[in-house]
């Protein structure tokens, strides 16, 4: 019985992580909030945050481009390819020569709309390398993991207290 409500906690975990908008930056504090053992935590989050960019890179342009001009999903469509070329255009212009590691701050950083799946689809709408743009949404969603595990933690007020 125990096993299984484990296995749901995590589940959950995993499936928060999935979500986007949401993605690791809602599944590690709510991992953090039940006491779920952190490293099996972070690791199951980091794994769903990441299942859907393959996907998102290859087929998300294609179906918005799509569905941009349908009745009922072309105002929601339209706004995703929106968000994603403002972000596409965010990145070429602060980036230059350096826009994967761009692409892993905008992914790493948690803010209000930055994440995996703004970062992939930006990078899938300026015609990024594939294996490059995931390794380094990869590694932003790692970086956003570490954040918001400290975060969670309450490391960042720990630590302003000495300040």
């Amino acid at each position: 019985m125990y096993l299984c409500a484990v296995f749901k906690k995590y589940l959950i975990v995993f499936l928060i992580s999935m979500v986007p908008l949401i993605e690791l930056r809602g599944a590690i504090p709510y991992a953090v909030g039940f006491q779920l053992p952190l490293v099996q935590s972070y690791i199951v989050a980091v794994i769903g945050n990441m299942l859907p960019v393959p996907f998102i890179f290859l087929f998300a342009r294609r179906i918005l481009e799509w569905g941009k001009d349908k009745k009922y999903i072309g105002g929601f469509f339209r706004w995703c390819l929106e968000k994603g070329e403002k972000g596409g255009r965010k990145l070429e212009s602060k980036a230059g020569r350096g826009l994967y590691w761009a692409l892993l701050l905008f992914v790493g950083i948690p803010l209000p709309g930055t994440g995996a799946w703004t970062g992939t689809l930006a990078a899938s709408i300026l015609n990024m390398d594939f294996k490059k743009s995931v390794v380094y949404v990869m590694l932003g969603v790692i970086l956003a993991g570490v954040i918001m595990l400290l975060a969670s933690l309450g490391v960042f007020g720990a630590i302003s207290l000495f300040n």
